[in-house]
């Protein structure tokens, strides 16, 4: 029973569920793998293990009584540090924040637990969860387990570490630039954007953010399997009403063909050999699963829509971003703001209802556009895992990240569901490929995943490379 951690979150819930082994076992095991691996990778920042028994034992008694704990019965899952946990501090990776203690959850913690999860602990992000790297002056670096000299990713890096080097089946993270798919890219594991309103968000801890951050925002799970995706989907999905943007719609759509496009270059991103193999890879797995996969030039408006995700990003409340970064002190935050204040100057007063005019044209394009297909093959970055820390290798190595990033950037901006799939390991280096679905469509990503995922992936979890 010592190595439960081992397990994926379907396995574990159905063995705690038939009695099989109890939530305090899978608590256990899972305390003893953070406490053996944690300490080289710092994944998570924060826990308290007698508040994780408690939580399991109180699964273990809800089974005994005949009551059913949930989908995710018994389930270890982490927590980023930008999302609120009550009796936690929500810091968001700054110093300003240190002292913040949550008084409730948020509500995708909230569904998680009432899904029968256990929450596990606190995973690392960058400062103010600004960069595609994962390292603040409160809690520290944190490695990719895979290779220490890879960024871990970006901003949930220690979601997708944790789940790499089982610190819990599942991981809650967040992305609004793609800092779900990325980090899980870049470690090896799965995660999954939802679309925008699908999983109910709210920090009673902070103001209310800028409309940009909410419609663009996404909180969504990052696993070793694709089932445990949609397990986790299932959980945080549930309603909640302190989010008006929260869309109760089924999780399942209609039935579709099984029609795929791929897209290698999306508004004509350079990228590696590599990511170029995994993509016409992947092509050919679903072809073998029975899809249909057509080769197409480009998608609509990429490019635009990266440039659309920047203004609403950074048009409303720049100003008091910077001066936070200024006060916090935090190297890799800083550079990040002197390229976005490059990237703002000169942008009219009304950028932000130019900006949402423009995106209801986008949205439209790619509504119809997906109506062809039931999903989008792409990149998920034109390169593979970025050496730690080149974002602050001066503007050269800036712009090389940000450019890379195109399909991270861009399908925020219309609140587009997108499921990064690692599919195999170049050297020991991931690479892996984006899935894009329409609008609530998450199933169809999920679906297409899977095919891939069946004809092999990275092994996980695994000890840390160091």
């Amino acid at each position: 029973m010592s190595e439960l951690w081992r397990l994926s979150a379907a396995e574990l819930a159905r063995r705690v569920r038939s009695r099989e082994v109890s939530a305090r076992e899978a608590a256990q095991s899972a305390l003893a793998r953070l406490d053996a691996v944690n300490p080289i990778i710092n994944a998570v920042v924060a826990h308290k293990p007698e508040w994780v028994l408690r939580q399991a034992d109180e699964i273990d008694q809800a089974i005994a009584r005949g009551e059913d704990p949930g989908p995710l019965a018994g389930v270890p899952v982490t927590v980023k540090i930008n999302v609120d946990q009550a009796g936690f501090a929500t810091t968001n990776g700054t110093r300003l924040q240190e002292n913040l203690i949550a008084e409730t959850s948020s509500p995708a913690v909230d569904n998680l637990s009432k899904a029968g999860a256990v929450l596990l602990g606190r995973t690392n992000s960058p400062t103010f969860a600004l960069r595609w790297f994962t390292s603040n002056q409160v809690h520290g670096r944190t490695l990719n387990p895979r290779d220490a000299k890879l960024t871990p990713g970006g901003s949930s890096g220690g979601a997708a570490a944790a789940v790499t080097a089982g610190i819990g089946q599942l991981a809650l993270g967040t992305d609004i630039g793609g800092s779900v798919r990325y980090p899980a890219y870049a470690c090896g594991v799965h995660g999954l954007r939802p679309s925008f309103g699908r999983v109910p968000a709210f920090n009673a801890s902070s103001p209310e953010r800028a409309i940009g951050a909410q419609l663009m925002s996404a909180a969504g799970p990052i696993g070793r399997t694709i089932e445990d995706l949609r397990l986790g989907l299932l959980a945080l999905a549930a309603p909640d009403l302190r989010d008006p943007w929260y869309v109760p719609l089924p999780l399942e759509g209609r039935a579709v063909p099984l029609r795929a496009a791929l897209c290698l270059r999306p508004g004509g991103l350079q990228i590696a050999k590599e990511v170029e193999d995994a993509l016409l890879d992947s092509a050919r797995r679903l072809v073998d699963a029975g899809w249909t996969v057509e080769e197409i030039d480009d998608v609509p408006s990429i490019r635009e829509a990266g440039q659309l995700q920047e203004r609403l990003w950074l048009g409303d409340g720049f100003d008091a971003l910077a001066d936070s970064v200024a006060r916090d002190g935090d190297p890799g935050a800083a550079a990040v703001v002197a390229a976005a204040r490059l990237k703002v100057q000169g942008l009219p007063a009304d950028v932000i209802s130019r900006s949402l005019v423009r995106r209801s044209t986008l949205v439209r394009q790619w509504r119809l556009f997906l109506d062809q297909y039931g999903v989008v093959l792409m990149p998920v970055s034109g390169e593979l895992p970025f050496p730690d820390d080149l974002d602050q290798r001066g503007p050269e190595g800036f712009d090389r990240v940000w450019e890379a990033q195109l399909t991270m950037r861009a399908l925020p901006a219309m609140g587009l569901p997108g499921l990064a799939v690692t599919t195999q390991l170049v050297d020991g280096v991931p690479v892996g490929v984006q899935i894009v679905a329409a609008h609530y469509r998450e199933d169809l990503c999920l679906l297409a995943g899977e095919a891939i995922e069946a004809r092999g992936v990275p092994p996980s979890p695994i000890d840390p490379v160091v």
